[in-house]
C-alpha cells in the first residue's frame, strides 16, 4: 500500500506545484492564447461589494474579493510588476509566462480585473468560505477597503502569501490557506519515505520555484533538514 501512496503523492506534489500558481489550462491548438468570456458573461448582480469569489479548477482554487461594479481584486504571481512601472502593461492579462517568471522571482501583484478576467470562464462560487470561519466574517465595506488599500505589488509565496492568504485576511481578519496545508500534508507523506527517488527529486524543485532556494544550494544541507522540522 505505501508502495502505491508514494508515487501517488509524488504525482500530486509535483501537480501543485505547476497549478497552485494559476497556470490556466490552455487548450490545444490555441497558440497559448485563450480570451476570456465576453463582457456580460457572469451575472453580477447577485454579488455583493466585500462578497469572497472563488474559482474552482481542476487542481486548485483561485480567489478575489468584488468591489463592486464589476471588478475583482485578487492576487497573482506576475514578474511584470518588479521590472517596469508602466500601469498600462501591467493591467494587461497575465499571461502563463508572467506567472511562471513571477513565481520564480517570487514576487506578484494584487490587481483589479472584471469578473470575466478574474474567473476566465469557470464557475464561481459566493462566500463558500463562510462556514469555515463563522464569527471572524468581517463587515463586507471592510473586506471590500482592505482589499483595496494592498491593491500593488506584493512579495509572492505559495506557502505563506497566496491568493487564498489574501483574501481570507481580508474578509476574515487572518492570512489563511487551505490549500497550503494540503500541499504540506503531501510534502510529509513524500519525505517520510526516505527510499523515494523522485521524492528527492520533487523536493529538490519545490526549493527553487516555491521557496527560492537557488539551485546550486545544495538539498541536503538546506531543503530536507527544513521539511524534516516541517514534518515534525
Amino acid at each position: 500500500a505505501m508502495k502505491n501512496a508514494v508515487p501517488q503523492a509524488a504525482s500530486l506534489l509535483l501537480e501543485k506545484l505547476m497549478l497552485l500558481v494559476h497556470i490556466r489550462p490552455l487548450p490545444a491548438g490555441s497558440g497559448g492564447k485563450t480570451p476570456p468570456p465576453a463582457p456580460g458573461y457572469y451575472d453580477t448582480s447577485c454579488f455583493k461589494r466585500g462578497d469572497l469569489l472563488e474559482v474552482p479548477r481542476t487542481l486548485f482554487i483561485h480567489f478575489g474579493i468584488y468591489l463592486g461594479e464589476n471588478r475583482v481584486a485578487h492576487l497573482m504571481p506576475d514578474i511584470l510588476p518588479s521590472i517596469t512601472g508602466d500601469r498600462r502593461q501591467i493591467q494587461q492579462v497575465v499571461t502563463n509566462k508572467r506567472l511562471i517568471l513571477g513565481v520564480i522571482a517570487r514576487t506578484a501583484s494584487v490587481r483589479v480585473d472584471t469578473v470575466e478576467d478574474f474567473a476566465y470562464g469557470g464557475s464561481i462560487l459566493v462566500n463558500h468560505m463562510d462556514r469555515l470561519f463563522e464569527d471572524q466574517v468581517l463587515a463586507s465595506e471592510e473586506a471590500a477597503r482592505r482589499a483595496e488599500k494592498l491593491v500593488g505589488a506584493t512579495a509572492y509565496s505559495l506557502l505563506w502569501n497566496n491568493c487564498e492568504h489574501f483574501v481570507t485576511y481580508c474578509r476574515y481578519g487572518a492570512p489563511v490557506s487551505f490549500q497550503t496545508d494540503k500541499f504540506c500534508e503531501t510534502v510529509k507523506m513524500i519525505i517520510r519515505d526516505q527510499r523515494s527517488v523522485l521524492a528527492s527529486m520533487l523536493l529538490g524543485l519545490a526549493s527553487i520555484v516555491c521557496l527560492g532556494v537557488a539551485p546550486s544550494t545544495t538539498l541536503p544541507t538546506i531543503f530536507i533538514p527544513f521539511f524534516l522540522w516541517m514534518a515534525g
